[in-house]
């Protein structure tokens, strides 16, 4: 008699994160290098000061075995395992504000993940994490990897810069994003000195540890308002780690205003909801629903989850059992979409169901990209 299949999950929210700046100082330049040196300037692999005490299950894999013991081999929700997973590294995000060494910063995370991780295991996939001061060399960056199809998204912080992301100024760098087939990714986090409200900065940790999802909602207003996705429309954008149960609001808020003043947006040529559900994914990572199971049942349908929302494990994070109980409410079909589907059609070619740990595969083809050091000091 045949054992059920397992049930196989498309991660896409893995944390991955170098144990210090000596796993990173052999892929600088020796200008860089001393810089760092010399600038005391230190990685985090914990992020510990981001999350409540006990939201972290330690650091994030820094090598390919613990990768594989934390996340790969281990029973996903439900005992599943995980086919894919893409790896996400922030440590760029708030590192240094010098432009020129953000640069080389990203080609070495990019070339530390690519040599590290994607070399080894068929399962994972990368992020390009992009400096955030200049997109000119973020559009470099991310040129540089697109031949990789190892690396299937760019990593944006969702907290960055005074200009939200829709703003023309990252046009080029959606737009180089959307040509290499690449889904742009905004992260929880980035930089601590841009204010996370309209109204400015935050006066304590819940305020700021909450400000996430209100971010995430400017950033998606920047995006339609400014014309970004409507400019693009092979643009993919996913929202990680910041919640999603106020969508349906903003959506509903967000189309009423633009029936009355879309004079000022004339590129908005259709409903904004439109474009948001066309172009956006979220993770389940955090996810937060009501207890009340009819409540839980209505939350889901107008939101859409089965077709707007990606599988996150979020490791080393713990976000409670949000996730256990979203695929728990869910019809077989829509929990297929969203623990695999939705993803694998999301991350275009990069789906690896059917992988087995005791699968003899040879290793990745490593990328000729991840052999090149890190920009010199730019002239």
């Amino acid at each position: 008699m045949s054992a059920e299949p397992v049930e196989e999950f498309f991660d896409a929210d893995t944390h991955v994160a170098p144990a210090s700046f000596a796993d990173l100082s052999p892929l600088l330049s020796p200008y860089w290098r001393d810089y760092a040196r010399v600038a005391a300037l230190r990685v985090d692999p914990v992020q510990a000061g981001a999350y409540p005490p006990a939201m972290v299950e330690g650091s994030a894999p820094h090598d390919v075995a613990t990768l594989r013991a934390a996340v790969l081999d281990p029973p996903a929700p439900g005992g599943g395992r995980v086919a894919t997973a893409v790896l996400t590294c922030t440590t760029a995000f708030d590192v240094s504000r010098n432009h020129a060494f953000e640069a080389a910063l990203c080609r070495a995370v990019n070339t530390w993940t690519a040599q590290e991780f994607l070399d080894h295991e068929p399962r994972a996939r990368g992020s390009i994490a992009v400096p955030l001061g200049d997109p000119a060399a973020a559009v470099a960056e991310i040129e540089h990897w697109a031949d990789d199809a190892r690396f299937v998204q760019v990593l944006l912080p969702v907290r960055g810069h005074d200009l939200r992301w829709g703003h023309p100024v990252f046009r080029p760098v959606l737009a180089a994003a959307a040509a290499a087939g690449l889904v742009v990714t905004m992260h929880a986090w980035g930089r601590v000195g841009s204010a996370p409200t309209t109204t400015g900065f935050t006066h304590t940790y819940l305020q700021d540890y909450l400000s996430h999802g209100q971010v995430a909602q400017s950033q998606l207003v920047s995006l339609v308002a400014e014309g970004a996705l409507g400019a693009l429309p092979g643009l993919r954008v996913t929202v990680a780690e910041c919640g999603s149960s106020w969508l349906p609001p903003l959506l509903w808020r967000l189309d009423k205003e633009w029936r009355g003043i879309r004079r000022e947006v004339p590129w908005v040529d259709r409903m904004p909801s439109q474009y948001v559900r066309e172009q956006v994914r979220l993770t389940t990572a955090p996810i937060h629903l009501p207890r009340d199971p009819g409540e839980l049942h209505a939350a889901l349908d107008v939101l859409g989850a089965a077709d707007l929302l990606l599988y996150a494990g979020d490791h080393p994070h713990r976000h409670g059992r949000g996730v256990d109980r979203l695929l728990d409410a869910l019809d077989p079909a829509a929990r297929a979409a969203i623990r695999h589907g939705n993803a694998t059609a999301w991350y275009r070619g990069s789906d690896t169901a059917g992988y087995r740990s005791s699968d003899t595969v040879a290793p990745p083809a490593p990328s000729p990209a991840s052999a090149q050091h890190a920009p010199e000091v730019p002239r």
